[in-house]
């Protein structure tokens, strides 16, 4: 077990590595230029559409807004709190600068994405669309490029039951545990329960409950922030500045500790922004193929502003509020007065965070990140079990989703209840996989994204009710 948990971590240090990390920043850069940065320019466009897709706009299951809910439910999640929170504490605060320019480039891959799932999207048996990387490699590459599709699904369908499933439930579990000594064993059958009432219901009722739950969680997560944020607004100004000049500067931290190079800003920046958002990586497009639009570019359009949402605006308020109520000075304090041992349980990331509302909101702080972290990695839960699905369904047909949908109930009191450090480490390593082939795919397809969208634009763009203009 041992060689094997090594060898797996070897595998992870490469697939999020520099080079991959790499390629993915350079896809998206080269879709957002080759879409002349109108995924940036029409940022507003896409949310006049999100407001008007409240309503169907065509064929498919769930509205628009509902797609990005669903999107949202499994983006919005342990990497907004603990990702973010990890990235600074080993990148510096530049790191957060880093994960801004990786959201940037990360709206053209989303917008990518969500245009070719919906352009290349088919119907399974029950007459339900689906879509995603697999498909539109299958429907919009030659026979040649079909393995790419397999593997996706294949990575998806593994990685689903560790990165949404089994780590989401036993990190709900533990939050629990700790904060309101709640048994993991009660906290597993309580998320069974509340899962089986939603996904059983498929995709229609999956949409609806995120079109609901993940508005609130994510409009009271950033309430609270910004509360936090205005009671420390005297160091918001040296917090930005410590953003913006530790992103190209070497980090001296405070305490004694070595600080962190530019390199560092980087690498963790690039890698917590990827892993919070999903740009690239290929879960998103599975969700924005069942949308009721009016046309690829529409749900493109409305598919980009996941990553801003995400990384743009929640990230920014998790890191600007470490930075400015002063939880990461002490938490490197701590760091280096305890020695590595007891100081290392903060790079967990989700500790730093709570810190930094505890120490804002005394008595209730820690208690809203517990609250946060459970609500979000329940939508995770839920937007996972629909790209898990999805990817099962593309080898087995519509007959395997009930079943598929029985096992994932199951698997999360086993997440819930168990040691999880091998699963994490396979899980992340094939979510990191996934996005190869989605990668591929989007430089081998994007002729045909610049096409669609020169089209839709000179057709004087969208209305105010999301279809095309006649």
């Amino acid at each position: 077990m041992e060689a094997l948990s090594n060898f797996v971590g070897t595998i992870n240090g490469i697939v999020w590595g520099a080079p991959m990390l790499a390629v993915i920043l350079g896809v998206g850069f080269f879709l957002q230029v080759g879409l002349k940065f109108m995924p940036i320019a029409k940022l507003g466009t896409g949310f006049k559409l999100l407001f008007a897709g409240r309503k169907d706009g065509g064929e498919g299951q769930i509205s628009p807004f509902n797609a990005l809910m669903t999107s949202l439910s499994a983006t919005i999640g342990t990497g907004n709190i603990a990702g973010v929170a990890t990235a600074l504490f080993l990148g510096g605060p530049g790191a957060l600068f880093w994960m801004w320019m990786t959201a940037l480039v990360g709206m053209a891959t989303k917008y990518a994405e969500a245009v070719l799932a919906v352009k290349y999207r088919e119907k399974d048996e029950l007459g339900n669309y689906v879509g995603g990387p697999m498909y539109y490699i299958k429907n919009g590459l030659g026979s040649q490029w079909h393995w790419l599709g397999f593997a996706f699904a294949l990575f998806g369908a593994i990685a689903a039951f560790g990165i949404g499933n089994g780590v989401q439930a036993n990190g709900v579990a533990q939050v629990l545990d700790t904060s309101f000594s709640i048994d993991p064993k009660i906290t597993g059958v309580i998320l069974m329960v509340l899962t089986a009432g939603v996904i059983l219901g498929g995709i229609t009722r999956i949409g609806a409950v995120a079109g609901k739950l993940v508005p609130f969680m994510a409009v009271a997560y950033i309430a609270a922030g910004l509360i936090v944020l205005l009671l420390n607004i005297g160091a918001i100004g040296s917090a930005l500045g410590q953003v913006f000049t530790y992103a190209f500067t070497p980090w001296a931290a405070k305490g004694g500790a070595a600080g962190a190079a530019v390199w560092l800003a980087i690498r963790f920046g690039v890698a917590r922004g990827v892993f919070s958002n999903e740009a690239g990586l290929g879960s998103a497009p599975i969700a924005h193929a069942a949308a009721s639009t009016a046309g690829p570019v529409n749900q493109g359009l409305i598919a980009m502003l996941g990553t801003f949402i995400d990384t743009i605006i929640v990230c920014s308020i998790t890191g600007l509020a470490i930075i400015a109520s002063g939880a990461l000075d002490a938490s490197i304090a701590d760091f280096v007065a305890n020695g590595e041992t007891e100081g290392y349980s903060a790079i967990s990331g989700a500790a730093l965070t709570s810190l930094a509302f505890e120490t804002t909101l005394p008595g209730i702080g820690g208690y809203l990140i517990a609250i946060a972290l459970s609500i979000f990695a329940f939508t995770t839960i839920l937007g996972w079990s629909f790209y898990g699905e999805k990817c099962v369904g593309y080898f087995f047909g519509a007959k395997a989703l009930m079943p598929y949908r029985v096992l994932w109930i199951i698997a999360i009191y086993f997440g819930a209840t168990a040691d999880l450090g091998f699963v994490w480490l396979l899980a992340d390593t094939l979510n990191a996989m996934m996005a190869i082939p989605n990668l591929i795919a989007l430089a081998l397809l994007s002729p045909v994204v610049f096409k669609l969208t020169r089209e839709f634009f000179a057709s004087n763009g969208a209305t105010e009710n999301g279809t095309p203009a006649e």
